[in-house]
């Protein structure tokens, strides 16, 4: 369906955007996630045809987009600051862009009526928008994009503004419209959760560049970088220099003591590597690799606590710890690089 291929695009004469490729196929919801300043949402507005790269291209079932206007492609797209009209109803915001294409009146109330009832909204078509809570207001923004039955739906960051636990129904509610629907979409945010939560496929970007893709738990089960873990919180990272090799089981020299970790790359003795530690695969008791230290912080998080040891190193247990206390620890490490 929707093909990226190969697209550039500099900001105030730095690359922003360097050979992006992707595609995205029916029915498929395909999260861009990355920091701030790594080209997501100008990527989007490519797509969109609100801006224009320098190089590269767009398709849409294999006809070429150059040249055709934003509003041509029937694209919809979904903001975090809702765009809403606040003279007019909800019933009348979701409408605006039916009435653009000049649909019959019965057309216009019937598809109003079917997506405010997909938004659980019928019963608030009359209320003015400014009435409304800021997850209505989304909810209404969403039924204006799904109303003229896009090709294609895109959100950049639209839960941003929302608190947390409204945040997290709304993007329940969202997954279940895409599947149900069946349209395709591109989602843009900086948020782990919700990326690992809406999408199909995830698309990692860094610095312009696409650095990993795949399913979510593809990329959570199998990290092809520091940077890639670091960003998602997958655990510690910790930097070795690898001293022997038997088969593909490494032995590793780390800060906290020489490891025996599996690694698939092929560089040879006195390289460097990086290694992750899951917070998960951390026992306490002696075997394996062995890692000791003294408890810095303890920090609750519902039904575990998060043990942070002086130098920053953390693991979950089901108990507290004393702070200061001594520990020896058996970790299981993965070669990242």
């Amino acid at each position: 369906m929707l093909k990226v291929e190969n697209v550039y695009k500099t900001y105030e004469g730095q690359p922003l955007l360097r050979g992006i490729s992707f595609s995205v196929a029916a029915g498929e919801t395909v999260c861009l996630l990355g920091a701030s300043g790594s080209g997501k949402s100008t990527l989007l507005r490519i797509i969109a045809g609100l801006e224009v790269a320098e190089s590269g291209r767009v398709f849409w079932d294999g006809g070429d987009l150059s040249g055709v206007a934003a509003h041509r492609r029937n694209f919809g797209l979904m903001f975090q600051d809702y765009a809403l009209f606040p003279h007019l109803s909800v019933a009348e915001n979701v409408a605006f862009g039916l009435k653009m294409q000049n649909l019959p009146a019965a057309e216009i109330k019937e598809r109003v009526a079917a997506v405010l009832g997909m938004v659980n909204l019928r019963a608030f078509e009359h209320r003015r928008v400014t009435e409304l809570s800021g997850g209505e207001q989304q909810r209404v923004a969403l039924a204006r994009a799904l109303a003229p039955r896009p090709r294609l739906l895109m959100f950049d960051e639209p839960l941003g503004a929302l608190d947390r636990a409204l945040r997290d129904r709304l993007l329940g509610e969202l997954r279940g419209i895409l599947h149900r629907t069946r349209v395709p979409a591109i989602y843009v945010t900086h948020d782990q959760e919700e990326a690992f939560t809406i999408a199909d496929r995830i698309i990692l970007l860094h610095q312009g560049e696409i650095v990993q893709q795949g399913a979510p738990e593809a990329v959570y089960a199998r990290p092809k970088s520091k940077w890639v873990a670091k960003f998602l919180g997958l655990g510690n990272v910790v930097d070795g220099k690898k001293l022997t090799e038997d088969g593909r089981r490494w032995t590793v020299e780390t800060e906290f003591g020489v490891w025996k970790v599996d690694c698939k790359t092929g560089a040879g003795d006195g390289s460097s590597a990086a290694l992750l530690v899951r917070p998960g695969a951390v026992n306490a008791g002696e075997g394996g690799n062995r890692l000791s230290g003294r408890v810095a912080d303890v920090i609750f998080e519902k039904d575990r606590f998060k043990i942070v040891l002086e130098g920053g190193f953390y693991f979950y247990a089901s108990q507290a710890l004393t702070v200061g206390e001594a520990v020896d620890l058996q970790v299981e490490a993965e070669c990242l690089a």
